[in-house]
């Protein structure tokens, strides 16, 4: 299919947000789920993955993490999984709008299915911004695409471990970012399948608050040693983005 313009891309209450990064551009819905900065910041963290390396982004949503990697990375292809098909064709037809159908698919899938597709131990990276909350807690009176964005609904943290592991190469590299309020749950599942924390740094939003993300690497099979990163703080005091804000950013 072609279209005449951008706009002719978009579908009703979407809209096209420039990434601010190599002139590329994302397709949102301003009604549903929109991404945030912890899905940039983590595609900042994982940017250093080795060359030609094939990437698996679960819950991959419109695309963000796989986008920003296609061009901070050095990355073969990425393989970005999302079970909501209207979601998914947002991040096929972001995809076409920047160039990237040679380097980024979508899957429409469960992630729990994903064994039937991928094959066990081919992937070198995993990268996940995966729902923060457990069922039946928090605002829950939301519409069903934030709500499946959001909590455990249609994956649960265990089982996105679970997979990662599967699917990850003997030494393959898994990066993650979650609410420092999961970290006991998130450390103990990631001993359970095998791939353990080697960097977690924190997310502050401002120097006097306490931290609102944590950003965490593992290697698969690696032996136990675990380096806690200089955190890293989004705000000034004057509410202004501090400087490595701004340079995560591109500007």
């Amino acid at each position: 299919m072609k279209w005449g313009t951008m706009e002719d891309m978009l579908k009703d209450n979407e809209e096209i947000h420039d990434l601010g990064y190599k002139n590329w551009k994302i397709i949102q819905n301003r009604k549903e789920f929109c991404f945030g900065i912890d899905s940039v910041i983590l595609s900042d963290f994982a940017k250093e993955i080795k060359a030609g390396s094939t990437v698996l982004d679960l819950g991959t949503g419109t695309g963000i993490i796989g986008l920003l990697l296609c061009g901070k990375s050095k990355l073969k292809n990425v393989i970005g999984v999302e079970i909501q098909k209207h979601v998914a064709d947002m991040a096929e037809r972001s995809i076409k709008l920047n160039g990237l159908e040679n380097k980024f698919q979508i899957i429409n899938e469960d992630i729990n299915n994903l064994g039937k597709i991928i094959d066990k131990q081919s992937i070198d990276v995993v990268v996940t911004n995966p729902p923060y909350k457990k069922i039946n807690t928090g605002v829950t009176n939301i519409n069903e695409a934030k709500l499946i964005s959001r909590h455990e609904v249609k994956c649960t943290l265990e089982e996105i471990i679970k997979i990662s592991e599967q699917l990850l190469k003997y030494d393959g590299a898994f990066y993650m970012v979650h609410r420092p309020d999961r970290l006991t749950d998130i450390l103990f599942y990631l001993r359970k399948y095998k791939l353990e924390p080697k960097l977690i740094k924190f997310v502050y939003p401002k120097p006097d608050k306490p931290p609102k993300l944590v950003l965490i690497k593992c290697i698969k099979n690696a032996n136990q040693f675990l380096k806690i990163e200089k955190p890293l703080i989004i705000y000034k005091e004057s509410g202004e983005y501090t400087e490595e804000i701004l340079k995560i950013y591109n500007k």
